[in-house]
């Protein structure tokens, strides 16, 4: 019976009979946080994988680096830059499936080179998204970001919230998502753009709030934060990868825009005062005005409606905050060394 009801929900969603075993899969930005976490889970179910990093001289496979090799089954690693139309085409080439994760995401270094910003987020969303109507891919899910919506104008954050660049990165992200829609609605390529809300959890950097008081709260007695009336969604990674997936796996979800997000906001104030709790209760918060944001760029609210991503796709989270924390915790724990507690990252 439990069967049964489970197979008239997929039916219901639309999903696709995706077999991974052995598609050939191209994820964009894989050396990144979430990008690396992604290949970990499509290499699981068997698939194919390209992971494209972007080039560096020492041969860096940024988060992979560590975990696999060049004689890892199913993986191969390639070095290049999105920006680069013609490096693009040829390794989208005869892939089924590109997950394009690709982007410089930092919000403070967009105000010093909001040049890098369009050149890597729109040009190479313009790159891969011709990539692959080109070569007659199966899917393409690109990644937008909740930073598009700018300070909401109303809670939950549904997909139909007007758009507002309130940083070059943001503005970027926009573009680029208006790049991969345009792509649809012109030329019927299958593009499904997920907008996940502050995603967290291990590997990622202290470019992000949650690694930089998880790491300073290990080795000070002090936090260095800017802003701490911010509000945040936060998703543990294991869930936005999951989003990815179903996304991909769904018919419903062709030619839409799907917001993925726990719904529910936390401050950075409340958020620190969670990890404190965890980890050394006598730790004690310090506000720097260099992280503070310009005040109109600050995104001060993000909460997420994620209902479209269950009707369409049957996603939603399944770990809790503080679960995620947990977990998260433990893994930097161990890694502390790869971090520079304390040092701004931009």
């Amino acid at each position: 019976m439990a069967r049964r009801r489970i197979c008239c929900e997929l039916k219901k969603i639309g999903r696709l009979t995706v077999k991974w075993n052995d598609k050939e899969v191209l994820v964009t930005g894989a050396g990144g946080f979430i990008g690396s976490h992604l290949v970990d889970d499509l290499l699981s179910r068997g698939a194919n994988v390209t992971a494209f990093v972007h080039y560096n001289s020492r041969n860096h496979w940024g988060m992979l680096e560590g975990h696999y090799t060049e004689i890892t089954p199913n993986l191969t690693v390639v070095a290049g830059d999105i920006s680069d139309a013609l490096f693009v085409r040829k390794t989208v080439s005869e892939k089924s499936i590109v997950f394009h994760l690709a982007a410089l995401i930092g919000i403070p270094y967009s105000y010093s080179a909001p040049e890098s910003y369009v050149n890597t987020n729109v040009k190479g969303t313009l790159n891969v998204m011709q990539a692959c109507l080109e070569s007659g891919v199966d899917r393409v899910v690109h990644t937008s970001t909740s930073e598009v919506y700018g300070t909401a104008q109303y809670t939950p954050i549904d997909e139909k919230h007007p758009l507002q660049g309130q940083s070059p990165y943001s503005a970027s992200k926009i573009g680029a998502d208006k790049i991969a829609e345009s792509f649809y609605y012109s030329f019927d390529l299958p593009v499904t753009i997920i907008r996940p809300f502050n995603t967290f959890g291990p590997r990622q950097s202290t470019r992000a709030v949650i690694p930089t008081i998880i790491t300073q709260a290990l080795t000070s007695n002090k936090i260095k934060l800017g802003s701490l009336i911010p509000v945040r969604d936060l998703t543990y990674v294991s869930d936005t990868v999951q989003g990815f997936i179903k996304m991909a796996e769904s018919k419903k979800t062709t030619g839409k825009t799907i917001n993925t997000g726990s719904g529910r906001g936390t401050t950075i104030g409340e958020l620190a005062e969670i990890i404190i709790k965890f980890i050394n209760p006598n730790v004690t918060i310090v506000c720097e005005n260099v992280r503070v944001r310009p005040e109109n760029s600050e995104v001060m609210q993000l909460l997420c409606d994620n209902r479209l991503a269950w009707e369409l796709a049957g996603w939603q989270p399944k770990y809790t905050l503080e679960e995620g924390l947990t977990q998260t915790i433990e893994w930097m724990k161990i890694h502390i060394s790869s971090y520079k507690p304390g040092f701004y990252t931009l």
